[in-house]
């Protein structure tokens, strides 16, 4: 049980919590451990479970250490960073190191933070040399572990520079200053290809989920990343950075897909940046949109709804009714996770009425946008009446407000096969409602139906959400033989030492 951090070395251990000062039992550490109602051999499993997926296999804990953590010890990284993520995962709200009372790691401000400047030669750099780190380590996410995750004012007030207008007009590619130069230009051909590259990874992430091609987009965001190194034409650099921008929003996606929370906030800001050089505000609304996502992910509304409004405030004279369609729908969700009905029904109407003005609209949606269907339409505000539901503590009535929407929302996925992941979360979520109307029998059926969707999609984000709701249901309905079943067959079919 020892490894290779056994016996009397403590190679888990931050040095300078000993010898000097005598330890204090970490009461902070203690608090969370007792609440998350595990063992200290489960928590032990869990952290060398996560250790081994971030490649940090020289991690082996065991229940003596935890309980020296539990006396004051203060571990190393990466496992200060995993137990912020294990502990977060556990009560679906941000649970950072400081919470737990441990020290984190002293990291630089070009690695952890997200006020970064807004010009286009440092954000070119910046893509550079993260997607090349990203790359570098061989195993899938240990880049996290040196990441900080931002939030509050830390987050949004650098966000808001994203309107600000940059020097003499809107910012502009790096351009050839030698008229005569032709090494690195790209031809209408190669440009187009990019662009179906970029197409091709996103429909990838749709059906199979962020775990399969993330490695290859952080490949392809590298190389658009080398070509806006070399001398462009204005154009070229703006469509170039247009590009860098969708590779990054979707690396960040894929990154929070498979549960790379501080990784994917990273490549979300850089999207940003990369948005702002290609003078593409529809595109910017897009990806605040999915930062706000993350948020509500995390716990953090209100930090969510900032997003989103900044989304919204600087998009409204461009975007088209789909884009605007969705940001009113993630403005719901926000509000429903805040416990404002009021606010939350109201956007839930504006999405519905924006939504039928797409057939109106004369251009062509742009290919980050097409995936917001009907169906998506459908699912995003049936989440907000389910999310209202349980911040009111888990109301019938928002749940059946929920229930004929989210049926819908599965119907219609149910005939598309491009969206598996779409099609198993709005499952789970008629699998949750379910459970809020007391109707275990329904539930089951729609978890079962989820679990057969979810073995084709690596998705983490996915399998969390069935185990919690298979969880729920075990806890609240266990002595029924069909809940049984389903625990029985989620431990067959997604095992949790299996994660990705």
């Amino acid at each position: 049980m020892g490894g290779s951090d056994g016996g009397g070395t403590n190679a888990d251990t931050d040095p300078h919590t000993r010898g000097g000062e005598p330890k204090r039992p970490n009461e902070l550490l203690g608090s969370w451990f007792v609440r998350s109602g595990w063992s200290k051999g489960e928590l032990a499993r869990q952290v060398n479970r996560r250790a081994r997926q971030l490649g940090a296999n020289h991690i082996s804990t065991d229940t003596s250490r935890v309980r020296r953590w539990l006396d004051g010890e203060n571990p190393r990284e990466p496992i200060p960073r995993i137990l912020s993520e294990l502990f977060s995962e556990r009560f679906g709200c941000v649970v950072s190191i400081e919470d737990l009372g441990l020290r984190a790691a002293r990291q630089s401000p070009s690695a952890t933070g997200v006020d970064l400047p807004w010009t286009a030669p440092q954000t070119v750099s910046l893509l550079s040399e993260f997607s090349r780190s990203d790359l570098m380590l061989a195993r899938r996410g240990f880049l996290g572990t040196s990441l900080g995750l931002a939030a509050g004012p830390a987050l949004v007030e650098p966000m808001q520079r994203w309107l600000v207008p940059a020097p003499g007009g809107p910012a502009a590619a790096p351009a050839d200053t030698h008229a005569d130069r032709r090494h690195g230009r790209l031809s209408r051909p190669e440009l187009e290809l990019l662009e179906s590259t970029t197409r091709m990874f996103r429909q990838w992430d749709a059906q199979c989920g962020g775990g399969l091609r993330r490695k290859a987009v952080v490949g392809q965001l590298h190389e658009v990343t080398d070509l806006l190194q070399e001398p462009q034409p204005e154009a070229t650099g703006r469509k170039l950075f247009k590009v860098a921008a969708e590779l990054a929003e979707l690396a960040g996606w894929m990154s929070y897909d498979v549960g790379l929370q501080p990784t994917a906030q990273k490549y979300f800001v850089l999207a940003l940046h990369a948005a702002k050089e290609a003078g593409d505000k529809p595109l910017g609304s897009y990806i605040l949109s999915s930062m706000s996502r993350q948020m509500i992910h995390l716990g953090r509304p209100d930090d969510a709804l900032e997003l989103i409004h900044l989304a919204q405030y600087g998009s409204r004279d461009c975007a088209s009714p789909r884009t605007q369609s969705m940001l009113y729908a993630m403005e719901a969700r926000a509000y429903a996770n805040m416990g404002q009905p009021g606010k939350c029904k109201r956007a839930v109407r504006m999405a519905e009425d924006t939504f039928t003005e797409t057939d109106e609209w004369d251009e062509p949606d742009p290919d980050w946008i097409r995936f917001f269907s009907e169906a998506e339409l459908y699912g995003e505000n049936s989440h907000s009446y389910r999310d209202l539901a349980y911040v009111a503590g888990r109301s019938p009535a928002y749940a059946s407000l929920a229930e004929p929407v989210m049926r819908r929302a599965v119907e219609l996925f149910e005939k598309d096969t491009e969206h598996q992941r779409s099609y198993a979360l709005n499952l789970i979520g008629m699998a949750t409602v379910h459970l809020l109307q007391r109707e275990p029998e329904k539930s089951t059926a729609y978890a079962f139906d989820a679990l057969r969707v979810a073995k084709k999609v690596r998705s983490e984000r996915v399998n969390t959400r069935i185990r919690k709701t298979v969880d729920t249901a075990v806890r609240d309905f266990g002595d029924l033989g069909a809940v049984r079943d389903l625990g029985e067959q989620l431990a067959v079919d997604l095992p949790e030492a299996a994660a990705v």
